[in-house]
């Protein structure tokens, strides 16, 4: 697409990609997707943590996110926590130069204005705010698409995340509990809609001959310490967890069955190998998947998944596979629901191990008709994402007018 003056319209994407989460690189692929079918002449390129990672995979330029290459590592010398702080200032300058730069900007989904996971603000929550921040003031529209969101308590995360949702020009939530969020932290939502995550749109792999091990079990493992307001019992919750999955683990080898590990993130390696360790038997493999494609290949020759992440979860429901969500925040009890599957539930925190078998056999009983449900529902995603990107073209692309001013936020 180009603009009145005919230049081609410079659309940046913005979020922690390309840093080992399959899940934010899914959402970020299902944007580029779009665009490139909607808008082939759109400049686009990233603002993001692992440039280039993004740049090998999606073929578009990459910056960095932060100034400060130690970002994420916790400062203790006193060098250290002086190079944080100027960070923090020099990434002011940085962002908002290069939000300048374009005249739309998406944050593709994830859950970007919610606190599930441990989080501090002057992480992620204030390299957001800076972007909408900058956004309004600059003349950018920026954008947050099918994103995450969840009533926080801690107050200066709050803060940003909630003016960070009110800068924005265009608001669009993955379900209706993280809409109810954002209201609930006194965001005026009442134009913002909701559609199914950004993923649902990513293609299924073609159905053909059988490839996995008849009898395949999926299980989606993650590095799981609670949530932020867990952090005083991050160690025991993980230790509940791990318990669980592997005497889960440990049963179903015991009754011949297969197992294939599968992870979301980089730092779920750690838990995939405390499995291997602790279920010492050739049934029992694990895969390295790149992407959700890779996820989904995996799920798509199993019988049944259960999982823990996200984004492990729609995989598993965009393939039609029966899947039981270990749930470990609103959205995952949300995807649940949506996708008709709200009985195979459970608490990620409390995981059960004999519960979790009692669920399990419930699900493989009645999966041949679980997976009609999937059918029909995954038909329902993909209409109501096709809106999504229409309303997007509409809202963030209007015709001819390549300076159109951003609508009015809350």
């Amino acid at each position: 697409m180009t603009a009145a003056d005919g230049t081609p319209v410079r659309v940046g994407v913005f979020g922690l990609l390309g840093s080992g989460n399959l899940g934010n690189d899914g959402s970020l692929e299902a944007v580029l997707g779009y665009l490139r079918a909607e808008h082939p002449d759109a400049v686009v390129d990233a603002l993001c943590g692992g440039p280039e990672a993004v740049t090998a995979r999606f073929g578009i330029p990459a910056t960095r996110l932060h100034w400060n290459r130690a970002e994420y590592r916790t400062a203790s010398r006193a060098g250290a926590i002086v190079s944080k702080g100027l960070g923090k200032l020099v990434d002011v300058f940085r962002t908002a130069a290069w939000v300048r730069r374009h005249d739309v900007v998406i944050v593709p989904g994830m859950g970007v204005l919610e606190a599930t996971l441990p989080l501090r603000p002057w992480g992620f929550p204030y390299s957001l705010f800076l972007l909408c921040a900058s956004g309004r003031l600059v003349g950018t529209r920026v954008a947050l698409v099918s994103v995450g969101a969840a009533e926080i308590r801690n107050r200066p995360t709050r803060a940003l995340v909630r003016w960070s949702a009110r800068l924005a020009a265009y608001r669009s939530y993955r379900d209706g509990q993280s809409r109810d969020a954002m209201r609930a932290m006194g965001v005026d939502t009442a134009r913002d809609e909701v559609y199914p995550d950004l993923a649902f749109s990513l293609p299924t792999p073609r159905a053909g001959a059988p490839t996995g091990t008849p009898g395949t079990v999926c299980l989606g493992v993650m590095d799981f310490h609670g949530g932020n307001d867990d952090r005083a019992r991050a160690e025991e919750i993980h230790r509940r967890y791990l318990d669980g999955t592997i005497r889960f683990v440990r049963t179903l080898v015991e009754e011949g069955r297969p197992v294939r590990l599968l992870t979301g993130d980089q730092c779920d390696l750690a838990v995939v190998a405390a499995v291997l360790d602790a279920v010492d038997s050739p049934l029992v493999t694990a895969a390295q998947p790149a992407s959700l494609a890779d996820l989904m290949q995996e799920m798509e020759a199993a019988d049944t998944v259960v999982a823990v992440r996200y984004h492990n979860l729609i995989c598993a429901l965009k393939t039609g596979t029966p899947v039981l969500a270990l749930c470990y925040a609103a959205k995952s009890d949300a995807l649940m629901d949506r996708m008709g599957l709200a009985a195979y539930r459970h608490p990620a925190r409390e995981v059960d191990a004999d519960r979790l078998l009692e669920q399990f056999r419930d699900l493989e009983k009645h999966a041949a008709e679980l997976r009609q449900t999937l059918a029909e529902r995954n038909r329902v995603a993909a209409q109501q994402l096709a809106q999504q990107f229409t309303a997007l073209t509409t809202t963030l692309f209007p015709a001819n007018d390549h300076a159109h001013a951003p609508r009015k936020a809350s």
